[in-house]
C-alpha cells in the first residue's frame, strides 16, 4: 500500500506528542486522588498531604513529572465541569472617545455620542464605526461642516499625530488604532489582576471588534470578589465635596415634587425624600444617611429627568455618589455624597498610582497607603492647598471610599484610603491599583457562575454518558461487521486518544458540550467505517476476492467521506465564528474529532486492515445475522415522493402555525436577564415558589417583573429566571437580586442558612449552584449572531454542494431539505416547550443544535447524492427515476446504520448526560430523525423533479428494480 510507512510514522509521532501532553493531567490527578484517599473529608489534612506528595517526582526516562509543573500543564476543564465564573467585560468606549477629545463639550460631539449609545442597542457594527456614522449624520443635519481634526474634537494635545489639515479618513484610522490599543491595554490590566488573584488556569481573551474581554476562571468560588476585581477601573479620582447646606434647598424642593410625579419617576406615591435622607442621623460630610432598602428609590429620584431639570446653577454638574459600604457602627445605612462636578465632568485630580500597600491607622483599622505619580502629586498638592478645612472625596469607579477633612497641604503625593476595609478587601484594592488602571470604565454584561457541586455532577453525568455511548457503539459495530468492526473499534480508541491529546496540546478547554462533541465525533467515526464497509460488501457481492473488495471499498467510499466530513467541518467553523463560550468549545472539539476520524478511520485503519490481508489472512465484513440485511431491498422512492411531499407540507405548515400561535420560550441569552439554579434539601413546589417570587420582585411602583420557576432535573432543584433590573448590569444589582431571592426562598431553605452560604451551595448545604446573567446588548448580539450563523451555514452548504456536484438542482434539494428539518424542529419546540419536563428554550445551545443537525443531515444527503452522481456516469440505460431509486436503495444499509448508531449515542447523552444537555440533545434527536427522512424524501425528490425538467426521458430506458437485473443479463448476452 502506498504511503504505509508515512502514515505509520505520523501515527507514532502523533501518539508520542499526545502521550507527552496527557501525562501531566494523569499525574496531577494521581497525586490529588492519593491526597484525598489519605485525608478523607478533612481539608487541613488534605493540604498537608498535598504539600508532602507534591515533593515527589516521577522519572519516566524521557520526561520527569512533578506536581506543580504538571498542574500548570494539565488539561483545562471548563467551569461547567469544574465550577467557577465566566464573565464578559465591556470596556466603555464612550469613555475612550471622551478621553481622546479631552472631554470636549462640543454640542455636535455630545449629540453624536448620545445617538451612538441608542444605536448600539440594535446596530451590528463596532462602537467607533457607529460613532463616526452618527457624527457625520449630525454634522450634515446641523450644517456645521465640522472636521474631526478640529481642536474641539480630536485635534488636541492628546493626539499629536493629528494636524489641522489631517483628513477625516486619516483621523478615523488614527482613532481606530488608539481605541484598539486602549482595548489591548485593558486586556493586559485584566490579565495582570487575575494573575495577582492566584487563579489556576484562567482563560482571558479579547472579543475582536466589540470592546469586550472574555474571562473564564474555573474553580473560583468568591464570585462577588471576582466581579469586583474585574470591573473596577482603578481610576482613582479626588473631588471636592459639597456640604449639606449647599444642597438642602434643592432636595427640599425636589421632595415636594416627588409625590406628584411618582409614576413617571417610578417610585411609590408615598415616597418621602427628606425622610429617606435621615439627616438627623448624618455623622459625616455626606448629604444623606439612607437605609439600604431605600437606595434604589433614591437613585430613581435623583437620576430622573424631573430632578435634573430642577437643579439650580450651584449643583448643575453635581455627582451624587454612594459610600463604598456601610460603616461597622451603622450596618443598615449607606452615606450619600454630593460631589462638586464641572462642565466636562473631569476630576480635579485623576492621578495614576505608583505604589500601594496595606497598612493600619492609629486606631488599628485597615487602610491603604499609596504614592501618586508626578502629575497626580502636583494636582493633589494644589487641591489640598485649596481645600484646607474642607472635605475631599477619594473615589474609585464613582464610589466614595473616604471623604476626610483636609488639615494641611499635602506636597509629596502621599495619601491614605480608609473605608471600613477587611484585610482581604484592602489587599484586593492594592492588587487592583498595582495592576494599573483601565483606560475606561468596565461593566460585566454577561456572567455565568457554576458552583463546584454542579460542576462535579456535570463531570459524573458527562463521563457516564460518554462510557455508555462508547459501549453501545462498540457492541453494535462488532455485532454488525464482525472482524472488520474490531478494527473500527481500535481506530476509534486511537481516535479518542488523539482528540484528547491534541485538545491538550492546543490549550483547548474541555466543556460539557465539548464532551458531547467528542461523543458525536465517535458517531462520525462509525459513519466513516459504515460507508467503507458497506461499499466493501457490495464489491464482495459482485464476486471480487476479499483483497480487491477492500481496495475498491476504500476507493469508492473516499469521495462520499470527504464530502460528508467537509460539510460537517463547514458547519463547525460557522459555529466557532458565531458562537460564544461553550459553543466554541463544542465546535473546536468537533473539528478536531472529524480530522482525527479521517486520519484514523480512513488512513490508519486502511494500513491495519491491509497489513492483515497482505499476509493472506481473511477479515469478515459481516456476521451471519447481518450478511444479507438490506441486500435485496429496493423501494420506489421517487414514485412515492408525492405522498412524502404531502406529509412534509403538513408538518411544515403545522410547525409554522404553531410558531405563530404559541411562539417560543426564549432563553435569557436571547432576551437578557438572570437565571439561577437553586438546590434545596427537600422537594419543592415550583408553581407556589414562582408566585411567591413574583411578589418579591415587584418594583417600587408596584409593577411586577417577569419571574419563572421550573423544576430542573431532580425535584429538589429549581431553575429561576427573571428580568428584574434587566438594564442594571452593576454588581450592586446582582447583590440586590440575590438578597431578594434569598428572602423569597428562605421559608424553604434549611434553618440558619446564611446569605453567603446560599450564594455558593456545595454538597453540604442548599443554595445557588449556578447562575447566568446576560445584558440586553449582549442578548441582541447573540440573536443576530445566531441568525447569521444559520444563514451562513445554509449558504456555505449550498455553495459546497454546487461546486462538488456541478448541478444547482442538488444544492437546491439539499438546502430545502435542511430548511425543512429546521422548521419542523422549531415547530416541535414551539408546540412542546410548555409541557416537556426539561428545558426547551431557544438559546445559544439550541442554535448550536440546529447547526449540528444541518451538518449531520447534509452528511446523509451527500452520501445519497454521491451515489446518484456515480450512477449518472455508469448506468446510462436507466431512467432518471430508476437511477434515483437505485441510488437511494443501495445506500439504505449505510443510512440505517449511521442514523441508528447516532440516535443510540444521542439517547445515551439525553438520558444520562445531565439536565444541562437534555434540550440540546432533544433537538439533535429530532434532527437526526427528520434529517434521515428529508435526505431521501425531500432533498433527493426535489433534486429529481428539477433535474427531470431538463429533458424528456427516452422510452427505451429502463426503470424499476428489474432494470439492474436486465442490465446484467444484457452484458452477459453480449459476452
Amino acid at each position: 500500500m502506498q504511503g504505509k510507512g508515512l502514515i505509520t510514522l505520523v501515527a507514532v509521532i502523533l501518539g508520542l506528542i499526545c502521550l507527552n501532553e496527557l501525562l501531566p493531567t494523569w499525574y496531577a490527578g494521581k497525586i490529588e486522588r492519593q491526597a484525598t484517599a489519605i485525608s478523607g473529608d478533612n481539608p487541613v489534612k488534605y493540604q498537608e498531604e498535598m504539600a508532602r506528595l507534591s515533593k515527589d517526582t516521577l522519572n519516566l526516562g524521557f520526561t520527569k513529572l512533578y506536581y506543580s509543573r504538571a498542574k500548570e500543564r494539565e488539561m483545562k476543564l471548563g467551569l461547567d465541569l469544574k465550577g467557577g465564573i465566566n464573565v464578559l467585560l465591556e470596556i466603555n468606549q464612550r469613555d475612550l472617545v471622551n478621553d481622546l477629545t479631552q472631554y470636549s463639550t462640543n454640542p455636535i460631539l455630545l449629540e453624536a455620542l448620545e445617538r451612538t449609545e441608542k444605536a448600539q442597542k440594535t446596530a451590528s457594527g463596532t462602537y467607533i464605526d457607529n460613532f463616526f456614522k452618527e457624527f457625520d449624520a449630525v454634522n450634515k443635519e446641523k450644517g456645521t461642516n465640522l472636521k474631526l481634526a478640529d481642536p474641539e474634537l480630536f485635534g488636541n494635545t492628546n493626539l499629536t499625530e493629528i494636524k489641522f489639515n489631517t483628513s477625516d479618513e486619516e483621523v478615523r484610522n488614527i482613532i481606530r488604532r488608539k481605541i484598539n490599543a486602549s482595548e489591548g491595554a485593558a486586556y493586559e490590566v485584566i490579565r495582570t489582576r487575575i494573575d495577582k488573584m492566584g487563579v489556576t488556569q484562567p482563560n482571558v481573551q479579547r472579543v475582536p471588534g466589540t470592546g469586550r474581554i472574555s474571562v473564564e476562571m474555573p474553580g473560583s468560588k468568591d464570585i462577588d470578589r471576582v466581579k469586583k476585581m474585574l470591573a473596577t477601573s482603578a481610576k482613582l479620582q479626588f473631588w471636592e465635596v459639597q456640604t449639606v447646606q449647599e444642597v438642602i434647598p434643592y432636595l427640599e424642593q425636589l421632595s415636594t415634587i416627588v409625590p406628584l410625579k411618582a409614576d413617571s419617576i417610578g417610585v411609590a406615591k408615598n415616597a418621602n425624600l427628606m425622610n429617606m435622607l435621615q439627616l438627623n442621623s448624618l455623622r459625616s460630610s455626606g448629604v444623606g444617611n439612607i437605609k439600604l432598602s431605600d437606595t434604589a428609590a433614591i437613585n430613581k429620584i435623583l437620576n430622573s429627568k424631573i430632578a435634573k431639570d430642577l437643579r439650580p446653577a450651584n449643583i448643575k454638574y453635581t455627582h451624587f455618589m454612594w459610600g463604598y459600604k456601610p460603616e461597622s457602627t451603622d450596618p443598615n445605612n449607606l452615606v450619600l455624597y454630593a460631589i462638586r462636578g464641572n462642565i466636562n465632568q473631569k476630576a480635579p485630580v485623576d492621578g495614576a498610582v505608583e505604589s500601594a500597600r496595606v497598612n493600619y491607622d492609629e486606631l488599628g483599622r485597615v487602610v491603604v497607603d499609596m504614592q501618586m505619580d508626578s502629575k497626580g502629586s502636583k494636582e493633589w498638592k494644589a487641591m489640598t492647598a485649596k481645600n484646607v478645612n474642607k472635605s475631599v472625596a477619594v473615589t474609585l469607579d464613582n464610589v466614595v471610599y473616604t471623604a476626610p477633612n483636609v488639615v494641611n497641604e499635602i506636597p509629596n503625593g502621599m495619601t491614605q484610603i480608609s473605608g471600613n476595609f477587611s484585610q482581604e478587601e484592602a489587599q484586593d484594592l492594592v492588587n487592583v491599583l498595582g495592576a494599573g488602571k483601565l483606560p475606561a470604565s468596565a461593566k460585566i454584561v454577561q456572567a455565568d457562575v457554576v458552583g463546584p457541586s454542579l460542576g462535579q455532577q456535570s463531570i459524573d453525568a458527562g463521563m457516564l454518558s460518554f462510557l455508555i455511548a462508547f459501549l453501545v457503539i462498540v457492541a453494535y459495530i462488532i455485532f454488525y461487521y464482525g472482524g472488520a468492526g474490531v478494527y473500527a473499534v481500535i481506530a476509534m480508541v486511537i481516535n479518542l486518544f488523539y482528540i484528547f491529546g491534541i485538545m491538550d496540546s492546543v490549550d483547548a478547554t474541555l466543556t460539557l458540550p465539548g464532551i458531547a462533541g467528542i461523543v458525536l465525533s465517535m458517531a462520525m467515526a462509525v459513519d466513516t467505517n459504515v460507508i467503507i464497509y458497506e461499499r466493501t460488501k457490495e464489491e464482495l457481492f459482485a464476486g471480487k476476492n476479499i483483497l480487491e473488495a477492500y481496495k475498491d471499498g476504500f476507493k469508492h467510499a473516499l469521495s462520499a467521506i470527504i464530502d460528508g466530513h467537509s460539510t460537517t467541518i463547514l458547519t463547525a467553523i460557522v459555529l466557532y465564528i458565531f458562537g460564544t463560550g461553550p459553543i466554541k468549545g463544542f465546535a473546536v472539539t468537533l473539528v478536531i474529532g472529524i480530522l482525527m476520524t479521517f486520519f484514523t478511520s480512513v488512513l490508519l485503519s486502511r494500513v491495519m486492515i491491509f497489513s492483515r490481508l497482505n499476509k493472506g489472512k481473511g477479515l469478515s465484513v459481516w456476521t451471519p445475522l447481518t450478511k444479507n440485511l438490506f441486500r435485496n431491498v429496493w423501494i420506489d422512492f421517487i414514485g412515492k415522493r408525492k405522498y412524502a411531499y404531502m406529509i412534509s407540507a403538513f408538518l411544515t405548515v403545522a410547525s409554522i402555525i404553531s410558531i405563530y400561535v404559541n411562539g417560543f420560550k426564549y432563553g435569557i441569552d436571547f432576551t437578557g436577564g438572570r437565571n439561577y439554579v437553586v438546590k434545596f434539601d427537600k422537594p419543592i413546589d415550583a408553581d407556589k415558589t414562582e408566585k411567591d417570587l413574583i411578589k418579591m420582585f415587584a418594583t417600587e411602583d408596584g409593577k411586577l417583573s417577569a419571574v419563572e420557576a421550573k423544576t430542573f432535573g431532580t425535584g429538589n432543584q429549581l431553575k429561576i429566571s427573571t428580568d428584574y433590573l434587566i438594564n442594571d448590569e452593576s454588581l450592586k444589582a446582582d447583590q440586590t437580586i440575590e438578597q431578594k431571592l434569598y428572602d423569597g426562598l428562605k421559608s424553604n431553605l434549611p434553618a440558619g442558612l446564611t446569605l453567603q452560604q446560599f450564594k455558593a451551595a456545595d454538597e453540604s448545604h442548599a443554595g445557588i449552584i449556578s447562575s447566568t446573567k446576560v445584558g440586553p446588548t449582549v442578548a441582541d448580539d447573540i440573536q443576530r449572531g445566531g441568525m447569521f450563523a444559520v444563514i451562513a451555514a445554509l449558504a456555505g452548504i449550498f455553495l459546497y454542494i454546487l461546486i462538488r456536484f456541478t448541478k444547482w438542482q442538488f444544492s437546491l434539494g439539499a438546502v430545502v431539505g435542511l430548511a425543512h428539518d429546521a422548521i419542523i424542529i422549531l415547530g416541535v419546540y414551539s408546540l412542546l416547550h410548555k409541557y416537556m419536563p426539561f428545558n426547551m428554550e431557544i438559546n445559544q445551545d439550541f442554535i448550536a443544535a440546529i447547526l449540528t443537525v444541518l451538518g449531520y443531515s447534509i452528511n446523509d444527503t451527500v452520501i445519497v447524492f454521491d451515489r446518484i452522481r456515480e450512477y449518472l456516469r455508469e448506468k446510462k440505460s436507466l431512467t432518471l427515476a430508476g437511477l434515483f431509486d437505485d441510488s437511494i436503495s443501495s445506500t439504505l444499509g449505510r443510512t440505517f446504520n449511521t442514523s441508528f448508531t447516532t440516535i443510540l449515542v444521542i439517547l445515551a447523552i439525553f438520558i444520562f448526560g445531565g439536565e444541562n444537555l437534555r434540550g440540546f440533545m432533544f433537538a439533535l434527536l429530532l434532527g437526526i430523525a427528520f434529517g434521515t427522512y428529508s435526505s431521501i424524501f425531500v432533498s433527493s425528490a426535489i433534486a429529481y423533479d428539477f433535474l427531470k425538467g431538463k429533458g424528456k426521458e427516452s422510452e427505451e430506458k429502463l426503470h424499476g428494480r428489474t432494470s439492474v437485473d436486465v442490465e446484467v443479463i444484457d452484458k452477459r448476452t453480449k459476452k
